[in-house]
């Protein structure tokens, strides 16, 4: 029978379902067993499984990394959690390195299977160093696995397809999800992880959007419906690997594209990337230029009244949507 969660009450559930199953699961990371739990996430896991295999970490990403490599080497299975992606960025010659790289430097003998998750998110104060999203970078070296959950049902299959993995898998998790609900039957296995998912069928327009994006999208939908106006919405939630077949069957339904991704910069963006591969299997796919919303090149202000106009709000996205369709909208 299902029953409303909230994001980070799923998280919380199902790493208790999974570390009840699997005996070689540890979780470690700065603050886990903190009474705030990580947003919630790791709430109380110390006091079930003990501190051997719950348990907080020094300020010391890097070699932290390499423990879990190591342990990883030896069929055991780390979780580990940074709180703001921002900091993860000292570990980046573990991940790079050593993580990545092994299968390839070892003839595939050995394999790091680390899940790491990574919180990002803005909000007041936060300023250029507490509330950047580095996925383009991750995406760019091979070896690992990108997800970018939106939905707590996502969230639950992909730490669930992510213990299968032989490669290591990075979970990049926007904070601002952590009180989104769902309906949710924990009696029943979750479905079988798909990169990419149409949530919203229509002709007139394609857009694709991830992680708390797809939120801002799904606000728009009673005004959309109200314009006569059809889109096909897809939640992408990896973007290395993902199901390009699915977004080229839309797109060369609509030709039509809006690409919402407010939480990177565009050089070099899965939208970006998007685009062109598109372009590269039809040079006349679109009817109209393909618009990809993403941060501008500059790091997020810390001042709230800057910080408004740094994101792109419902009015722009629905500025663009009318822009795509050549209708002149006005948001209230």
């Amino acid at each position: 029978m299902k029953k409303k969660f909230i994001f980070s009450d799923v998280v919380n559930l199902t790493l208790k379902e999974i570390m009840n199953t699997n005996k070689n699961v540890i979780l470690f990371g700065l603050g886990i067993d903190d009474p705030k739990g990580i947003f919630g996430t790791t709430k109380g896991l110390d006091k079930i499984y003990g501190k051997k295999r719950v348990f907080d970490m020094p300020t010391s990403e890097n070699a932290m990394t390499g423990v879990a490599i190591g342990m990883s080497l030896n069929k055991i299975i780390p979780i580990m959690t940074h709180q703001r992606m921002d900091f993860f960025l000292l570990a980046m010659d573990q991940l790079v390195n050593n993580a990545a790289k092994w299968k390839f430097m070892f003839g595939g003998l050995k394999n790091t299977p680390i899940i790491i998750r990574l919180i990002v998110g803005r909000g007041w104060g936060q300023g250029p160093t507490h509330s950047q999203n580095f996925q383009n970078m991750f995406a760019n070296i091979p070896g690992l696995k990108i997800h970018v959950p939106s939905f707590p049902s996502s969230m639950r299959e992909i730490l669930f397809s992510s213990l299968t993995s032989k490669d290591p898998v990075l979970i990049i998790e926007h904070r601002w999800l952590h009180n989104i609900s769902e309906n949710i039957d924990f009696k029943t296995k979750p479905k079988k992880f798909k990169s990419v998912k149409k949530i919203k069928s229509g002709k007139d327009l394609t857009i694709i959007s991830s992680s708390y994006s797809t939120f801002e999208i799904m606000k728009l939908y009673k005004f959309i419906d109200e314009k006569n106006i059809s889109i096909d919405h897809i939640d992408v939630n990896s973007i290395k690997p993902f199901d390009f077949k699915l977004i080229l069957k839309s797109v060369k339904k609509t030709r039509k594209l809006l690409i919402l991704d407010n939480s990177v910069h565009e050089y070099c963006s899965f939208g970006s990337y998007l685009i062109s591969k598109l372009v590269s299997e039809d040079n006349n796919i679109f009817v109209k230029k393909p618009i990809n919303l993403s941060l501008p090149d500059i790091p997020s202000p810390t001042s709230f009244h800057l910080t408004k106009n740094y994101y792109y709000s419902s009015r722009d996205i629905v500025n663009k949507i009318g822009f795509l369709l050549g209708k002149k909208l006005s948001y209230p």
